[in-house]
């Protein structure tokens, strides 16, 4: 099947066209269903419409909509509207609308109408799929902002998915001064001499490649450098490992070395981790309570539309076991949802659709409301967890990080976790939200547009809202007589001390069904050029026999179950082998390491070594694989534009 994919996906408001009364409907015949077509009396120079979700009649920003067999176009608005000027002379056209995720149409119209089409989720996989709209989204009427590169025709892999494609919003302003992001010291290497042991928590969150992909594929800009956060960019892709299989385990290790892409000298080590797969209906009754900021600075389209858009996905993935539970805050906080249960389904999109915007933000009086709620209505066996969305503005009362801290680290003990979702664009306070979610003993992801939300809310539901293990820490123990020096690629706000791994007290994070986690260590082997200067009282280890010979290292992980007080332990070593050159690797290491070398560019890391951005598409090019889902392609896609942002690149790896 052959296309041309040129959409994106933005922000979203929940409204039917119909509701909106914009169109006047009449059926066009039994060819075309789900289309409807209407004279326009304003406008005779264009033809205009609106594009809709069938079933649900929600409106679709960001679909694509094309004169066939040209490159003029534009995408939809917010509300999934669109006005399109026709070329002079031009009477008749066959106009050509698409959106990822979706079946494309094809509809015929006449110049002065309005068109109303609604398309079907696409359920059929994709077999060969020629991307050719990577051009210059400047020539495409509707659309402003910078080129996107490339220009290519890209032919993917079997069962590949398009990548997702997005292009600024007309008039959209890209602003990050008021934007919060922590910043971390990139890790440095270690001696084995020095330091044996490297001691971290998992992270599961995502919420930095989501950010990244608004500012490079929607703001047409580089990301602040604290703004990247590698082991976040490795971690949102899914990766190859097999399932645990030591018996009431929740999760397996993984353990894989190759040559370092960046400085061949030194080996690249994989550690990864896969959480048990569980069937949704296998999942424990869900007490959910969405608390919702809904203060003035959440009006943008791109805020509280996007978030009620985004939670209706998930209403809709709710069991008959689940409830739901709806609180608000602005300038004060309340309940307008009582806890309801799933099958209520029409009751909680009601009152998700009653939300507006306005006044001031008491985020400690709505967390403080939505624990309350939570604990009321507690669920013994099962998942309890508030979800806050909101751009992290707190402005009245307990306002303060730590006094925020303080607050979810008293209430986390009552089992009851959290998860965070951020939205927005200029006032995001992602260091606050991520804070937040790690001491809640939850997740943090940012929303950027509506197919972020299906994949956070819908495709991974398990993972998001269901615990499998909570904290779980890692602990690698180097072999002096094999390695003389490390460095952990990210989780700078991870680490831990070595004596909090046998601490059962110590906060670590949590692992959901079916998530994994990724590290990467930049390994420096014995007989290497050091990176650090050798001591001069202690002479290094010697390889005698048994372990010290035969082993690399050794991986040991800590967890408890959700609601448990005691920890287990599980450990796994890695051989000593040669290591495997990196095109011998495995498609995982391979594909992490080229998100850990964009990770590095981007980051602009005084220990990047060799790597440019040609090297990083060539490398991604080639490890992407199968890709079902089209995000590894999308990312290439971020490289392409990272490359063509970063002042004295010449070539962004075109093909």
């Amino acid at each position: 099947m052959r296309t041309v994919l040129l959409s994106c996906l933005l922000s979203a408001a929940v409204a039917t066209a119909c509701q909106r009364g914009s169109v006047a409907q009449r059926p066009v015949g039994a060819s075309q269903p789900g289309v409807l077509i209407a004279p326009n009396t304003t406008d005779s120079l264009a033809v205009s419409g609106r594009v809709t979700e069938a079933g649900t009649g929600a409106d679709l920003p960001g679909a694509t909509v094309l004169i066939k067999g040209t490159t003029t176009g534009t995408t939809t608005a917010f509300d999934g509207s669109f006005r399109l000027a026709l070329p002079p002379g031009t009477r008749d056209v066959v106009l050509s609308i698409a959106s990822v995720g979706y079946s494309p149409k094809e509809v015929k119209v006449s110049r002065g109408q309005q068109v109303q089409v609604a398309l079907a989720a696409d359920t059929k996989q994709l077999n060969e799929v020629v991307v050719t709209g990577y051009g210059s989204a400047s020539k495409m009427s509707g659309i402003s902002g910078p080129p996107l590169f490339g220009g290519r025709k890209a032919k993917m892999a079997q069962g590949a998915a398009p990548a997702p494609s997005y292009a600024p919003l007309p008039g959209r302003v890209a602003r990050a001064e008021s934007e919060s992001y922590a910043h971390q010291a990139e890790n440095g290497f270690q001696l084995v001499s020095k330091a044996p042991l490297s001691t971290f928590s998992i992270d599961v969150d995502a919420a930095s490649y989501s950010n990244v992909r608004r500012f490079l594929l929607q703001n047409g800009q580089l990301p602040p450098p604290d703004a990247v956060r590698t082991e976040e960019l490795v971690n949102y892709f899914n990766y190859q490992y097999p399932q645990p299989t030591e018996a009431g385990a929740p999760c397996g290790l993984h353990l894989e070395q190759a040559r370092c892409p960046w400085e061949p000298q030194h080996q690249l080590v994989l550690v990864g981790l896969q959480g048990r797969t569980v069937p949704n209906e296998q999942l424990p009754p869900a007490n959910l309570v969405f608390l919702i900021d809904v203060s003035g600075s959440m009006q943008s389209a791109d805020k509280l539309p996007l978030v009620k858009a985004s939670l209706r996905q998930l209403v809709r993935e709710l069991r008959p076991q689940d409830q739901v539970s709806l609180v608000v805050y602005a300038g004060a906080a309340g309940v307008v949802l009582p806890p309801t249960p799933g099958t209520q389904r029409a009751d909680i999109l009601a009152a998700l659709d009653r939300l507006e915007a306005g006044g001031s933000t008491a985020g400690g009086a709505g967390l403080r409301l939505a624990y309350a709620t939570a604990r009321q209505h507690f669920k013994k066996e099962g998942n309890n967890r508030v979800i806050l969305c909101s751009d992290g503005d707190f402005n009245v009362g307990e306002s303060s990080d730590d006094a925020m801290e303080h607050l979810i680290t008293q209430e986390r003990e009552s089992g009851v976790f959290l998860s965070v979702l951020g939205f927005g664009t200029g006032n995001l306070q992602d260091s606050k939200m991520e804070r937040l979610a790690d001491k809640g003993n939850g997740n943090y992801a940012y929303i950027d547009h509506l197919a972020e939300g299906r994949r956070v809310l819908v495709q991974q539901f398990g993972g998001t809202l269901f615990t499998l293990a909570k904290d779980v820490k890692l602990q690698v123990e180097f072999n002096p007589a094999k390695v003389q020096a490390y460095r952990l690629i990210g989780y700078e706000n991870r680490l831990l001390a070595d004596e909090d791994f046998n601490n059962d007290k110590k906060d670590a994070g949590e692992l959901g069904a079916g998530q994994q986690v990724t590290a990467l260590y930049e390994v420096v082997p014995v007989g290497a050029p050091p990176v650090i200067d050798n001591l001069k009282y202690q002479a290094p280890a010697a390889a005698t026999n048994g372990a010290a010979a035969t082993e690399l290292l050794t991986v040991k992980m800590r967890y408890k179950e959700p609601q448990g007080q005691q920890s287990r332990l599980l450990s796994r070593a890695l051989p000593a082998t040669a290591p495997a050159t990196l095109a011998a690797a495995s498609e995982n290491l391979r594909w992490a390491a080229a998100v850990a070398q964009m990770s590095l560019l981007l980051r602009q890391s005084e220990r990047r070594g060799a790597t440019t951005w040609p090297s990083t598409l060539e490398l991604a090019h080639a490890a992407r694989g199968h890709d079902a889902d089209g995000y590894r392609a999308e990312c290439i896609r971020m490289m392409e534009v990272a490359a063509g942002l970063t002042p004295g690149t010449e070539a962004y790896g075109r093909r």
